[in-house]
C-alpha cells in the first residue's frame, strides 16, 4: 500500500492550521498561536493522527529559505553596512549575556557544565521566521528599525554557525579545561568557518551578482511566467543548499544572500510577488513543525527550569537589547522594536540542541527545555510586539528615563552642524510633498502619451511595465519604472500606490484592469483610477471596481467614425450644393 506522508501533512496540517488560525484571529490573538496548536494536534504527544516530523521539519526549512530570500530581495548591501555599528556589537552583547544566564541557570538547577553551556547557546538565538513575520505584519521591514533587527538576526545566525562548527572541538576542551590542544582546535575550526563564510559571500555576491541578473533578463524575454517563477525558486533553493552543504553555513544565510543578488536586478519586485504565496504557505509548515515537538509532560516535570529560562528569553534578552541599542546611539523606538522582535527562541536553537545530543554534549532535558521555551515565546511574541507603541508612550511620559535612553542618540544627532545640515537636507521639501504622483500601467503608445502629458503638467509618473526591453530603455533615460505584473500587491506597493494620486491603466486587458483596480482600491481608496476598456458592456463591472473614469474604445471608435461620416456627408452635401449652384449659374449665362 502506498504511503502518503507528505500529502497527509499538507492535507491534515493545513486544514487544522486554517481552523485554529481562524479561531485565534477571531479571539484577537496572532494566527501563529493557531498554527502551533495545529502542530501539537498532529504531533506524537497528542492522540489520533501523527504526522511524520522529519518530513514536516524539512518542509519547514523551505519556509525559512523563502522567507529569508524575500528579505534579501529588498535588503541592500548598503542597508546591512549602515546598521553594522549596532547589529554586530549588539548581537554579540545580547548573545553573551543570554548564554551566561543560561549557563548559570542550568548549573544551579542540576545540569552539568556541557549541558548548561548548550542551554545558554540555545536560549540566545531568536527565530528567523517569527521575527520576519512580526516585522511584515507591522509593515516595518523596510524601516531603520526593521533593518537593525534583521542585521542583528544575521549576526546571530553567523555566531550560531560558528558555534555549530566548534561543537566537536568543544568536547575536547570541556573534558579537560587545561587542554591547550582543545583550545587550538576550537580556534582552528572557527577560523576555517569564517574563511568559508567569506568565500561564500564572494562567490554569491560577486560571481552570482553578475550571472543572476543576466540569467533573469534572458528568462523574462521568453515571456513565460512559469519559467520566471521557477528560475527564482532555483536561485533561492540552490544558494541555500550550496551554503549549507558546501560551506557548512545555514540555509537561511544562503537564501538571504541569494535574495540580495536577485535584488540587484530590475526584476526583483516581480520575483518577490511570485514567491509570496509559497512563502506564506511554507511558513505555516514551520509553525506546524514547532508545535509537533510540544510535550506537556515535560512542563510538569521541570517547571522551575522552564520558568527561569522563559525569564531569560522574555525579560533578560529584551532588556539587554534595549540597553545595547540605546547605548549604541539608536532611538527608543528602534530599541523596543529590536527587543520585542528578538524575545523568542527558534529553529536554529533546535538544530544546535539536536547536534549537541548527537555529540553527547547535552540530553533530552536541554532539548525539551528549548522546545517548550520556543513554543511559549513564539506564542507570546506577536502580543509583545503589539505592546511596543504603549510602552514607548509610557517611557515618553517619564522624561528622565526617556532622556537617559535617548541620550546617546540625541548626542549623535547634535554632534555637529554638518549632521544637522545633512538631516535637514534629507527631509522632503514642501515642493516635493506638494508634487502629485501617478502610476501608469503599460507603456505602449497610449502610456507614452499619458506619461508625456503628466510630465508636462508637473505630475511625477511611475511606470509599471512587463516588457523588459522597455523597462531597460526607460531606466537608462532616468524614468522611474518597475518591472512586474500590476495585479500583484508587491508591485503596486513598490510603485507607491499608498501615496499615489492617480492610477492610469493603459493596457486593454479587462482582467488585468479589474484585478489591478480592485487591489489598488483596497490599498488606497483615495487614489483616482482611470482606465481604458474595449467594450461598453463592461461599464458596470468596471465601476464596481472603484474606477473613477473609463475611456471605452468601442464608444470612442463609434463616435470618431460617426463624426468622420458626418464630416464626409457634410462635405459631400456642400460639394453637391456647390455643383448645383455652378450648374444653375452656367444655365443662366447660356440663357
Amino acid at each position: 500500500m502506498h504511503e502518503y506522508h507528505l500529502l497527509e501533512i499538507m492535507a491534515v496540517g493545513f486544514t487544522l492550521a486554517l481552523a485554529f488560525g481562524f479561531i485565534t484571529q477571531k479571539l484577537g490573538l496572532s494566527s501563529i498561536v493557531g498554527y502551533l496548536l495545529a502542530g501539537f494536534f498532529i504531533g506524537p504527544a497528542s492522540p489520533g493522527f501523527v504526522a511524520n516530523y522529519g518530513l514536516a521539519s524539512q518542509l519547514s526549512e523551505a519556509g525559512v529559505i523563502l522567507l529569508m530570500f524575500g528579505v534579501g530581495l529588498h535588503f541592500k548591501t548598503e542597508d546591512l553596512v549602515a546598521v553594522k555599528g549596532v547589529a554586530i556589537p549588539g548581537a554579540i552583547i545580547q548573545s553573551a549575556i543570554a548564554t551566561v544566564c543560561g549557563i548559570l541557570t542550568g548549573t544551579a538547577l542540576g545540569l552539568d557544565l556541557k549541558s548548561a553551556l548548550i542551554l545558554g547557546f540555545g536560549l540566545a538565538v531568536a527565530s528567523t521566521v517569527v521575527l520576519l513575520r512580526v516585522l511584515n505584519d507591522n509593515d516595518i521591514v523596510g524601516t531603520v528599525h526593521g533593518h537593525v533587527a534583521i542585521g542583528w538576526l544575521i549576526v546571530e545566525d553567523i555566531l550560531t554557525v560558528l558555534i555549530l562548527v566548534a561543537l566537536p572541538s568543544l568536547i575536547i576542551i570541556l573534558s579537560n579545561t587545561r587542554n591547550v590542544v582543545g583550545s587550538i582546535e576550537i580556534l582552528k575550526a572557527i577560523g576555517i568557518a569564517l574563511a568559508r563564510l567569506v568565500l561564500l559571500w564572494i562567490l554569491v555576491m560577486k560571481v552570482g551578482g553578475r550571472f543572476v541578473p543576466w540569467l533573469l533578463s534572458k528568462i523574462v524575454k521568453v515571456r513565460s511566467e512559469e519559467l520566471f517563477t521557477l528560475t527564482v525558486l532555483v536561485i533561492a533553493f540552490l544558494t541555500a543548499v550550496l551554503a549549507a552543504v558546501v560551506f557548512q553555513a545555514s540555509f537561511a544565510l544562503g537564501a538571504f544572500l541569494g535574495g540580495m543578488v536577485v535584488g540587484k536586478s530590475k526584476l526583483s519586485h516581480q520575483a518577490g510577488a511570485d514567491i509570496l504565496p509559497l512563502r506564506d504557505a511554507f511558513a505555516v509548515l514551520f509553525f506546524l513543525a514547532v508545535g509537533m515537538l510540544f510535550d506537556f509532560k515535560f512542563v510538569v516535570e521541570y517547571p522551575q527550569l522552564i520558568c527561569v529560562c522563559l525569564v531569560i528569553v522574555l525579560l533578560v534578552k529584551p532588556l539587554t537589547a534595549v540597553f545595547a541599542v540605546s547605548v549604541l546611539g539608536y532611538s527608543v523606538k528602534t530599541a523596543l522594536t529590536v527587543a520585542s522582535g528578538l524575545a523568542q527562541v527558534g529553529e536554529f536553537s533546535f538544530i544546535l540542541a539536536q547536534e549537541a545530543k548527537r555529540l553527547n554534549l547535552a540530553g533530552d532535558i536541554v532539548y525539551n527545555t528549548i522546545v517548550v521555551c520556543s513554543i511559549v515565546s513564539i506564542t507570546l511574541n506577536p502580543l509583545l510586539f503589539k505592546k511596543v507603541p504603549p510602552i514607548e508612550k509610557f517611557l515618553h511620559s517619564r522624561k528622565k528615563l526617556w532622556n537617559i535612553l535617548n541620550f546617546v542618540a540625541d548626542r549623535r544627532i547634535n554632534k555637529s552642524n554638518r549632521s544637522k545640515e545633512i538631516a535637514k537636507n534629507l527631509l522632503p521639501t514642501e515642493e516635493y510633498l506638494a508634487q502629485k504622483t501617478s502610476i501608469i500601467v503599460g507603456y505602449g503608445p497610449t502610456g507614452k502619451k499619458v506619461t508625456d502629458a503628466l510630465i508636462e503638467y508637473g505630475v511625477k509618473p511611475i511606470v509599471v511595465e512587463i516588457n523588459i526591453d522597455t523597462v531597460n530603455s526607460l531606466s537608462s533615460q532616468g524614468q522611474t519604472v518597475i518591472y512586474g505584473d500590476s495585479a500583484k500587491k508587491d508591485i503596486l506597493l513598490a510603485a507607491g500606490i499608498k501615496s499615489a494620486d492617480y492610477l492610469i491603466i493603459t493596457v486593454p486587458s479587462l482582467q488585468v484592469t479589474l484585478e489591478t483596480a480592485l487591489l489598488a482600491s483596497a490599498l488606497n481608496s483615495k487614489t483616482r483610477i482611470l482606465v481604458r476598456a474595449h467594450f461598453l458592456d463592461s461599464k458596470e463591472t468596471l465601476k464596481q471596481a472603484g474606477i473613477s473614469g473609463i475611456v471605452f474604445e468601442e464608444e470612442e471608435v463609434s463616435n470618431a467614425l460617426t463624426s468622420l461620416l458626418l464630416d464626409d456627408l457634410e462635405k459631400q452635401s456642400l460639394l453637391a450644393t456647390a455643383s448645383e449652384l455652378i450648374n444653375q449659374s452656367v444655365n443662366e449665362e447660356r440663357k
